[in-house]
């Protein structure tokens, strides 16, 4: 841990944070939470829609880097705004209700506009995604600090494991769903994927139901005053070289960054290596989810085991092994191809799983809302990596982009160290 008082106080659960109420709320959240995912999800629901409107790679990546990175680069001022809130449940719930509208336009514009207008369509995405992603950042620091109060460590990356269980068997379903819903021939572009994006609002909001049975424990002192922003970012240097371990997880965590970059674009490289059609969309989803259902068994047994570090190091060798997988598997033609979204399902329920979980028993109590800020915006790769993607993609191609990517993992990989393979906490830290 960062600190002594963080470690000694994540030991034991606050309030009612190790009930199974607690744990269902959680896990309804998350179930419903990714009947909305499904619905956009980023790797093919998104990537189908948006070169549905436009032929350009950079665009699309310019729009993925804001759908990614708009969080991350508002998370510091999000950390010292929550950090001196004594409760963060109503900003978690604001920033629900603003996706779940985000959504809403979006499915508007796209059945309005796709065919007439497929540039205003565009032009609105950016707009309504940056809502999106806005708002998603501000509830994300609110989420993860709730947990940190009532889940105690030690019971998170078990949580996180069941949670991401259930919602992959949502996304099952609403993988199903909406493989149905752009297969119809009753139901014609752009209705369908406006039809698609209204369920994700209506499952945000179903979602958001659970978190109003929440009782937020008080915090053991009050948060103080509110100290002026500039004043913060002067100290967010100190913060961060006062715990080494904390700096080691940024770097970590932006190598691993690279991976991302590739998911949305191993369904563009299917289309155009391939030439798979709109049936395939909905087919590699259902792979993917597949994949993420099967991995949670395995994820699950391994951070019980050997903690989130162990889970961390599994899921960065898996993140470079995909890219060499879509190269070997694209000349065997759509099926064999479809293994590349079984891996890419693993690779997103191990990020679940370990690298948040990670942080939480990193972070001091007392500062963790500011961890989780100064770790989002300090994530800076997944502001410029999407952008950098489609660049490369249009430049240079595919395999030499892949193969980018391949080094950086094995670089983080090789940073993030093999430790005693046991809790998060056991990252070198001093004070």
């Amino acid at each position: 841990m960062g600190s002594g008082e963080g470690a000694s106080a994540g030991t034991a659960p606050a309030g009612k944070g190790s009930s199974a109420a607690v744990y269902g709320i959680f896990i309804w959240h998350g179930f419903f939470l990714a009947l909305t995912r499904a619905t956009l999800d980023l790797n093919t629901i998104f990537p189908a829609l948006v070169t549905s409107l436009v032929d350009s790679k950079a665009l699309f990546g310019a729009l993925y880097a804001v759908m990614l990175g708009v969080p991350y680069a508002f998370n510091i001022f999000f950390g010292h705004f929550l950090q001196s809130r004594d409760r963060k449940k109503p900003y978690l719930l604001v920033g629900i209700y603003l996706r779940a509208l985000s959504f809403l336009g979006m499915a508007v514009f796209t059945f309005l506009f796709a065919t007439r207008s497929p540039w205003l369509v565009m032009a609105s995405l950016f707009g309504w995604v940056f809502l999106f992603s806005f708002s998603g950042g501000f509830a994300g620091v609110s989420y993860a600090d709730i947990i940190g109060k009532l889940v105690p460590r030690g019971a998170r990356g078990p949580l996180y494991a069941a949670k991401t269980f259930a919602s992959s068997v949502a996304m099952l379903l609403g993988g199903v769903l909406i493989a149905r819903i752009l297969t119809l021939d009753s139901l014609a572009y752009p209705a369908n994927y406006g039809l698609v994006l209204a369920i994700g609002g209506a499952g945000l909001l179903v979602a958001s139901a659970a978190f109003w049975f929440i009782r937020e424990p008080a915090p053991k002192a009050p948060a103080g005053d509110h100290e002026p922003f500039a004043a913060f970012l002067r100290r967010v240097p100190a913060i961060i070289r006062d715990d080494p371990g904390f700096l080691r997880f940024i770097l970590v965590e932006n190598l691993a960054s690279f991976s991302l970059m590739l998911l949305p674009f191993y369904m563009i490289f299917a289309k155009e290596a391939l030439g798979v059609g709109q049936a395939w969309v909905g087919r590699y989803l259902l792979f993917q989810i597949g994949g993420a259902i099967v991995s949670n068994l395995w994820w699950g047994w391994l951070t019980r085991r050997g903690g989130s570090r162990r889970v961390l190091r599994s899921c960065i060798l898996l993140g470079g092994l995909i890219p060499v997988a879509a190269l070997l598997l694209q000349p065997l033609g759509p099926w064999p191809y479809a293994a590349v979204f079984v891996l890419v399902g693993f690779v997103m329920s191990g990020r679940q799983v370990g690298f948040e979980p990670y942080l939480l028993d990193l972070a001091p109590e007392e500062k963790r809302a500011l961890y989780l800020g100064i770790d989002g915006t300090l994530n800076v790769t997944k502001v410029v990596l999407p952008v950098l993607g489609g660049v490369l993609m249009d430049g240079v191609g595919f395999t030499a982009t892949f193969l980018l990517v391949v080094a950086a993992m094995i670089a983080g990989f090789l940073l993030l160290g093999r430790g005693d393979g046991g809790a998060p906490s056991t990252l070198p830290a001093a004070r």
